[in-house]
């Protein structure tokens, strides 16, 4: 099952992309309860839905990954995985933003859903609420997408999908202190130090995960000779 350094990190990706969650989704959590009409139910039910989202992507990316059995394919995730996970902490530090052109592909396939989620406001019901997040969960996000292809590495269904959970749980502070108005966690999670302390925690692990694959081949290979 998940290792619980994979589940730290995935945490912390979320929480560190605070800034870029309220960038992207902020609007739609804070029209959440514009004039007090949404109830907290429906609040609720939008967050559960929008990690409910990225739980069945990481499931899903997990599954592909893991359908092909080659070694040097299972060895090249792991390479990748260490590069994501030093391109997300350059990210979240604002000191690299490479990762937008993710964002840039997956504006195409947002389009019929942004529509059908649009259809969805005002909120009337919780139902409508978990619908809403589960197209939110869609949207071109460079942190989304590079959080998934991350654990696609894992290359297995349930790791990936906990994985993505624990990215989920991480967003969950900043967007709900953006839904409730409690701006004093939003800005304390805004901090840039903190999102800094965050981001080289990442590449550290990054680099880490580079250093252990690239001692692992290096071993497999001489065990081979």
């Amino acid at each position: 099952m998940i290792d619980p350094a994979q589940a730290g990190s995935a945490f912390l990706i979320g929480l560190a992309g605070a800034g870029h969650c309220l960038g992207m989704c902020g609007g739609i959590a804070a029209a959440l309860n514009l004039g007090g009409q949404a109830t907290m139910g429906m609040t609720l039910a939008y967050h559960a839905g929008r990690i409910a989202s990225y739980t069945v992507l990481g499931g899903l990316a997990g599954f592909l990954a893991g359908s092909i059995d080659i070694h040097a394919w299972t060895v090249g995730l792991r390479y990748l995985a260490g590069m994501l996970l030093i391109g997300m902490g350059l990210y979240i530090a604002d000191w690299w933003r490479g990762m937008q052109l993710l964002e840039r592909i997956g504006a195409t396939l947002w389009q019929p859903v942004q529509r059908l989620s649009s259809t969805l406001l005002p909120l009337r019901h919780p139902h409508q609420g978990f619908t809403l997040g589960l197209c939110w969960g869609l949207m071109p996000c460079g942190l989304i997408y590079s959080s998934l292809a991350w654990a696609a590495t894992a290359q297995n269904t349930a790791t990936s999908a906990l994985m993505m959970f624990a990215f989920g749980l991480g967003t969950l502070p900043a967007m709900l202190a953006t839904s409730l108005g409690a701006g004093r966690l939003h800005a304390m999670l805004q901090q840039r130090g903190l999102k800094q302390a965050i981001a080289l925690l990442l590449i550290l692990a990054g680099v880490w995960t580079l250093y252990a694959v690239a001692l692992h081949g290096a071993h497999s290979t001489h065990h081979h000779h």
